[in-house]
């Protein structure tokens, strides 16, 4: 069965389910027979074709319209839909209701650094072939007509999508860097292994100016999508790209000790955890996203404590040590206090789920763990990925973490941080003042509480009394 027969059931299909994105291609459907009528044709391009011919579903479309001059395109629409133009240089217009894109064939040529460095064109009598030049791999460069049926392939992504290949479409692939990050997580996300020229044409580009925020996104798609997460990072290191992310960098060739690491250095275990990571994500975006990032810079002081006694191989500390390294990997991308305050816990107390395990740990150090990391599920994700990434020891020989979630869930501190049970108002109502004094006195009922003096408000309180 061809793979333009394959996509046309793949499509048919998803019209047949309320909950899937049908109404979306129904709109585009609609916007195609529009353009046609006009003269035009549109095309449904990048990466719903690629994920449906891959048999995923896909909420997004992007379309393509060719024939129809830029200045009438707008009026065009909005006789029919409600649509909001965004770019400034070039003319993308969202469809409202939808996660619908519609732009013209365009033109980019590199003018200076960083991605806002282009001059771009519309040209709605662009051919296919060159509408696609600008796309960044040949899998990415497939349009699909939504009225025809008919598949335009003019770098034979089809074929590359078949064998798993990833291939740079052509010399405009080196004028955006951050396609480097794509490539990274699209060899994660869809099992894609690089061709050598992809390869040496990444190792050819540097980092620029990209900003941010940009960088970040990739660096989340990895970790929230990717598959095996292995194959992406060990991109990096083929394209040395690796010497962006220094913090990284430094566990290749970081030493551990064969009897407890028998996998190899700490750039080996890291990758074996990311991908035991990959296969317990919960898909909560955010919590997976907090969880996938302390998995991996939760040996990231390994490097700054790798010390060898007695001929043995030791890193004192580096759960300590692993903090400022993680704030340096994640300021650099991001200031979203969401993972700047709660990946560097977890970082620092990874180990801790089986300490507690093997000594016993009582409740109080397990409420005062609970307030340290937020929440303890988190941690128990990273301490149980951290475990199983030391293949070919038993992956699943880790009982530190059903212990401590059980404890947790007794305590009710599972996916949640204690919160203090007296507050301000209750000592006003006790006749204490506000001001220092009070503030002492909250940090150490809080202090008493954490380690089981009380329970409840009203133990609390009689508590108080006791003490004043």
């Amino acid at each position: 069965m061809s793979l333009t027969i394959l996509l046309i059931l793949e499509l048919e299909q998803k019209l047949k389910y309320p909950n899937s994105p049908s109404s979306n291609l129904d709109t585009a459907r609609a916007i195609a027979q529009l353009i046609h009528i006009k003269g035009g044709r549109a095309l449904i391009v990048g990466g719903f074709v690629r994920d449906t011919l891959l048999g995923i579903d896909s909420d997004d479309i992007d379309i393509e319209v060719f024939g129809i001059d830029p200045s009438n395109l707008e009026d065009l629409l909005d006789q029919t839909f409600k649509v909001n133009k965004v770019g400034k240089s070039f003319g993308v217009y969202k469809v409202k209701g939808h996660s619908i894109d519609i732009a013209l064939p365009r033109t980019e040529t590199k003018k200076g650094k960083g991605h806002k460095g282009f001059d771009i064109k519309s040209d709605p009598n662009l051919d296919y072939k060159n509408a696609a030049a600008r796309r960044d791999f040949t899998i990415n460069a497939i349009s699909w007509d939504p009225l025809t049926e008919e598949i335009i392939d003019p770098y034979n992504g089809q074929d590359d999508l078949s064998s798993r290949t990833l291939r740079h479409t052509s010399e405009q692939f080196k004028e955006d860097p951050l396609r480097v990050l794509r490539a990274m997580q699209f060899i994660a996300r869809f099992n894609l292994t690089p061709t050598p020229e992809t390869i040496e044409t990444c190792r050819s580009i540097t980092i620029e100016e990209l900003a941010p925020e940009r960088i970040f996104d990739e660096w989340k798609k990895l970790i929230v999508k990717g598959k095996n997460i292995s194959d992406g990072l060990n991109f990096l290191k083929e394209t040395d790209w690796i010497k962006y992310f220094p913090e990284l960098k430094a566990l290749i060739n970081c030493k551990q000790d064969p009897e407890w690491h028998p996998e190899g250095d700490v750039w080996v275990h890291t990758l074996h955890c990311m991908n035991a990571f990959a296969t317990n994500r919960i898909n909560d975006e955010v919590e997976d996203l907090i969880v996938g990032l302390a998995v991996l810079c939760h040996d990231l002081g390994k490097p700054l404590t790798t010390i060898t006694i007695d001929g043995r191989i030791r890193s004192p500390k580096h759960d300590i040590k692993g903090i400022d390294p993680t704030l340096s990997f994640l300021t650099r991308m991001t200031a979203d206090k969401t993972f700047i305050e709660s990946v560097p816990p977890l970082v620092q107390h990874h180990m801790r789920p089986r300490d507690f395990y093997n000594n016993n740990a009582s409740d109080s150090a397990i409420r005062r763990l609970a307030n340290k990391t937020e929440r303890l599920d988190r941690l128990v994700r990273v301490s149980t990925a951290d475990s199983m990434g030391r293949p070919p020891l038993p992956s699943d020989n880790c009982p530190e973490g059903d212990w401590l979630l059980k404890k947790a869930a007794e305590l009710k501190i599972k996916d949640t941080a204690p919160k203090p049970l007296i507050q301000g108002r209750h000592l006003i109502n006790e006749g204490l003042s506000t001001g220092p004094e009070m503030g002492e006195t909250l940090k150490q009922l809080f202090e008493d509480q954490l380690s089981g003096e009380f329970h409840t408000l009203e133990e609390g309180l009689v508590h108080y009394r006791k003490l004043r």
